[in-house]
């Protein structure tokens, strides 16, 4: 698979490839890895689902709304969009996550995704990630 595709998967062409290179590439493939990117994406998701809920649920209190961005932003939930993606086939993994079938591994899938929007949001902005 190339990134090309991953490029019309998401929806994104990235300005700085580098940035989606470096979005699929596990630690235990190199230590130019995804890992900060995925920290990133993690509080770009957190924001972007809550902003979103904040709009489109003006009258849900604020507990209610923690929960909901709980559950749609859960290693599950993101594994699931990442299936949904392949986005497996794009991994770049070590021997070891390759033996052990990373590629199919929830967090490992989770974690990528997160990366890609975080690495989505360093290329193109907020309006871009969301």
């Amino acid at each position: 698979m190339t990134l090309a595709s991953l490029h019309a998967l998401i929806g994104y062409t990235f300005n700085s490839p580098t940035l989606l290179q470096l979005a699929v590439t596990h630690r235990s493939f190199s230590g130019n890895n995804n890992e900060r990117l995925e920290f990133l994406g993690d509080g770009v998701l957190n924001f972007i689902v809550a902003h979103q809920l904040y709009h489109r649920f003006a009258k849900l209190p604020e507990g209610d709304l923690s929960r909901l961005r709980a559950q749609l932003v859960k290693e599950s939930s993101l594994c699931d969009i990442a299936l949904t993606l392949h986005l497996g086939d794009y991994l770049k993994l070590g021997e070891g996550e390759l033996k052990s079938a990373g590629w199919r591994r929830p967090s490992i899938l989770a974690d990528g995704l997160e990366a890609i929007v975080g690495a989505v949001y360093l290329d193109g902005g907020f309006a871009a990630a969301e």
